[in-house]
């Protein structure tokens, strides 16, 4: 992938730091609602809690989310979440039918996956260089890590940057790793803007390293279309292995790919958000923007 041929304009460069930074502001308004949807909070009850003004609040998840706060906290609710579990049904049967070419966000980046050898898992890197970079995102501050093959990380930083990194060098901790941020800007473009930051003929090229059953999982997630959530037992059976719930679960956990894997949309049968490597209150905030654009551009 060129390293030039996608980097955003520095117009682009400075709103997408912009909407990092709202994903604190947001966050904090994500938190209560979490706490506090069976009470169903009014839009001023939410801005109070986040420290800002209900306009303050209404014009910030416009420029985040792109949709109003109302549509966008109704995809938080948990019976909204059990509705998206039921409707998804025929949309997944769709995706997993037709593998990657389904619809979808990740479908229409041309996703290709290769995966590490047996060697290269066996001497942890050993011989390869690994390039990171640190970026703003929609959900916060990311880290990509890439090698010549592909995207091998992405994560986003819920602590410190240098825990971010130590969690990526994991099992690699034998390779070249270098911070060049130039060669890492593509894959962020291509992650958070979509098929737009994409150049002509290019695929978003996967790294993964795991045992042939984790990838097969990490594979499976690639087909959950973007608004679509599944349970973690249906999410077993649709792979084959019915019986296996927890050891998908351990697989869904260690992907280390977020957000372009969407490991985020599997979710309990319950309707409930959690078990999220880098912080269930990112995971709630990815899927309810998704929830909530998926619902359309209707009333307020």
């Amino acid at each position: 992938m060129n390293a030039t041929a996608l980097s955003l304009t520095p117009d682009t460069a400075t709103k997408e730091n912009t909407r990092a930074r709202l994903y604190t502001q947001i966050a904090r308004a994500v938190a209560y609602v979490e706490k506090h949807h069976f009470d169903q909070p009014s839009l001023d009850d939410i801005a109070r809690h986040a420290g800002m003004s209900p306009d303050h609040l209404q014009r910030t998840f416009a420029d985040w989310a792109g949709i109003s706060p109302k549509k966008f906290l109704k995809a938080l609710t948990l019976e909204d979440a059990k509705a998206r579990l039921r409707a998804s049904e025929s949309v997944l049967d769709a995706a997993f039918d037709a593998g990657l070419s389904g619809p979808g966000r990740l479908h229409d980046l041309f996703v290709s996956i290769d995966a590490v050898t047996p060697s290269e898992f066996k001497s942890r890197g050993d011989g390869m260089t690994f390039r990171y970079g640190f970026h703003p995102s929609p959900f916060g501050d990311c880290l990509i890590a890439i090698t010549d093959r592909g995207l091998t990380g992405l994560s986003f930083v819920t602590t410190t940057r240098t825990e971010a990194l130590t969690q990526q060098k994991s099992g690699w901790d034998r390779a070249h790793w270098v911070e060049e941020t130039d060669a890492t800007q593509p894959y962020a473009d291509a992650a958070f803007n979509g098929p737009a930051a994409m150049a002509t003929n290019r695929n978003l090229r996967l790294l993964l390293r795991g045992s042939p059953f984790r990838v097969k999982v990490w594979e499976g997630l690639l087909r959950i279309p973007e608004g679509a959530v599944i349970s973690y037992g249906d999410f077993a059976t649709r792979l084959g292995r019915p019986g296996a719930a927890r050891a998908v679960a351990g697989a869904v956990a260690g992907n280390l790919i977020g957000y372009v894997i969407p490991c985020h949309r599997v979710i309990r049968d319950t309707g409930v958000i959690s078990g999220y490597r880098w912080d269930p209150l990112r995971k709630a905030a990815l899927l309810g923007m998704e929830g909530a654009q998926h619902m359309g551009a209707g009333a307020n």
